[in-house]
């Protein structure tokens, strides 16, 4: 029997945790943080919950299992897994479900849902994994459509092949990430790319998304493991030829990535691997403040050491992931290595960050121990753990950016202060942390965190204002209104704000040729125009 999805949290359903589990968590994490119910609020059955009547009907002849429209399947395919979306499914609030979900087993049955939705006017919401956090993967799409089936991508679940020469594999765009690495693992080989969400979401889903994953330097995004990429699209196949780089015009793979569904499906790519590696070395190094750490990892970026991990963390996430005590900024500083080790890459970083005023233990520290060990466990629990923070009527959330090196310490400060009056004024109080999670010769990607006690029934109106300051003010500041969370449909506003406006004519141009019925992901990236309607109705 296929594994379940956890219908409203992060998770799978046989990893959810029992009515005493949970209270157990929120009487512990109250007691951390200071606030927070001890008796938490426990989720709506899946069986209670109620959906409109589907308005569209599966197409005579396709093959059983291709469509489902029964409530679990249209549940567990509303959302994806923002702090939003996560309170509102805890509560049984199933907004804007698709009508229909379709499970295609290959591509020609891709192609004949897209012929299919076509005929009954229907948007078609690509699903991978389910991880969005900006609303990517809803059907919020208005009245222009006749409904909306969610294509879930899953089944397209294999390595198909495996070039050793040029260490490349052509895989599925379905596969999740743990199955995607079991089936590299026979070939000695690995992507690579870890995600926070990589036990949940699939290839496809980090290429139109543009990822974020293991790499802090150097290959940071999916987009640096790509080779090429195969979409299927309304008018067509969209395939890019296999090489390892082209000044051939504008590359057909920098279209499709970050495209979040509304070019093409992707059904399968080439991508980079390589084995895994043998030598590892690291350390937690403290800094007396967060500006003092992110002199150091600028000057690691700039050192050409090119650091696997080098994720700095301020003194209150430290303390909040219980990986120090609040009197620290920590870095958590890795290498990594296939051939040789890498004891002295190590000893030139520490160098570079005593100089900026760190300190750290001699004793190496393993990746499972210590400081690097905790915040390492915290990463990788915290969907985890919010969950048990909303039903406790604690906000917690993220947000993401990039901003160049001249500008940092002003750019957080400013966006830091920002954020943290909206949680008085939203919250009455509540913590700010920000860590950086990428670092560029040129800039970094800071990366912060509210939590907050808020009243029951009131968190989806004060995140999102809440949101609406950090979105201004990281774009008032100069930044980016996403490094690696993409854009979807909450990110939108600054978005368009964001691209220079030629860019949005170009992108619309490309939709209405591959997609002229504009059926996919409507609403992400792109709204029809009334000109754009206009050719679709003639």
């Amino acid at each position: 029997m296929a594994r379940l999805r956890n219908h409203w949290g992060w998770g799978w359903e046989d990893e959810r945790l029992t009515r005493e589990q949970l209270r157990e968590a929120a009487v512990g994490l109250s007691q951390h943080l200071g606030f927070g119910a001890h008796e938490p609020e426990l989720p709506v059955a899946l069986d209670a919950v109620e959906l409109p009547p589907a308005r569209l009907r599966a197409p005579a002849g396709a093959r059983e299992g291709l469509f489902a429209d029964d409530l679990p399947a249209r549940v567990r395919h509303t959302y994806g897994r923002a702090y939003r979306d996560v309170v509102r499914g805890m509560r049984g609030r199933f907004e804007d479900p698709p009508d229909l979900v379709a499970r295609p087993r290959d591509e020609a049955e891709v192609e004949q849902v897209l012929a299919w939705a076509d005929g009954a006017d229907a948007a078609v919401i690509p699903f991978g994994g389910g991880t969005s956090v900006v609303g990517g993967v809803e059907a919020r799409i208005g009245a222009r459509y006749a409904g909306a089936v969610s294509l879930d991508l899953t089944a397209l679940d294999r390595v198909l092949e495996v070039d050793p020469v040029s260490r490349a594999a052509r895989i599925q765009g379905g596969i999740l990430g743990p199955e995607l690495e079991a089936q590299l693992a026979p070939h000695e080989l690995t992507l690579r790319h870890f995600p926070q969400s990589f036990q949940l979401s699939t290839l496809g889903g980090w290429i139109v998304t543009r990822a974020g994953g293991h790499f802090a330097t150097l290959q940071t995004h999916i987009d640096d493991l790509v080779e090429s990429i195969r979409a299927i699209t309304p008018a067509g196949t969209w395939e890019s030829r296999r090489l390892p780089g082209s000044g051939a015009g504008p590359s057909p793979d920098r279209l499709l990535l970050g495209s979040e569904g509304t070019l093409g499906i992707v059904t399968e790519a080439w991508v980079r691997v390589r084995p895994k590696p043998v030598h590892r070395a690291g350390r937690a190094v403290r800094f007396s403040s967060f500006s003092a750490g992110a002199q150091a990892v600028r000057a690691l970026a700039q050192s050409g050491l090119h650091p696997e991990n080098c994720r700095l963390i301020d003194p209150s996430e430290a303390a909040l992931t219980f990986a120090g005590d609040g009197s620290a900024a920590l870095l958590v500083l890795g290498f990594e290595s296939v051939h040789e080790p890498v004891d002295a890459r190590l000893a030139s970083a520490l160098a570079l960050c005593r100089e900026a005023g760190g300190s750290w233990d001699e004793q190496a520290e393993g990746a499972r121990g210590g400081a690097v060990g905790s915040w390492r466990e915290a990463f990788l629990r915290a969907p985890y753990v919010r969950d048990v923070l909303i039903a406790m009527g604690v906000l917690s959330e993220t947000f993401e950016t990039a901003i160049t090196w001249e500008r940092f310490d002003g750019f957080v400060a400013s966006v830091r202060a920002a954020v943290a009056q909206a949680v008085r004024e939203q919250c009455g109080e509540g913590l700010v942390t920000c860590r950086v999670t990428h670092a560029y010769p040129d800039g970094a990607a800071p990366y912060f965190t509210v939590v907050a006690p808020v009243a029951r029934g009131e968190e989806v109106e004060r995140w999102d204002a809440i949101k609406r300051v950090a979105g201004e003010a990281i774009l008032a500041a100069g930044g980016t209104i996403t490094h690696h969370h993409a854009v979807g449909r909450d990110h939108r506003p600054w978005y368009d704000r964001q691209r220079p406006e030629p860019f949005a004519a170009a992108l619309r141009g490309a939709k209405a040729s591959v997609d002229p019925r504009w059926l996919l992901n409507p609403g992400v990236l792109l709204d029809p125009s009334v000109a754009d309607l206009s050719a679709t109705a003639q």
